[in-house]
């Protein structure tokens, strides 16, 4: 069952792939820190992996979706 829509999961995907990436290419001092690294690239993980399944737990648990209604 799928609960995330079209331009749901791509800005997701997009999001994800900035916060997965940035802490290795991007040269700020927030990223200079490993605990903001690793928090960063975790919630990437979990956008890009609930982009790829269209599938939120946290919309699950509240009833939500944003997929449309044919």
């Amino acid at each position: 069952m799928s609960n995330v829509g079209a331009f749901d999961r791509a800005v997701r995907a997009i999001a994800g792939l900035a916060l997965v990436l940035l802490p290795f290419f991007s040269g700020w001092a927030i990223w200079s820190e490993t605990v903001w690294s690793v928090v960063s690239v975790a919630v990437g993980l979990v956008l890009i992996g609930t982009a790829a399944f269209s599938f939120c737990p946290i919309y699950a648990a509240l009833g939500l979706s944003s997929k449309r209604k044919p």
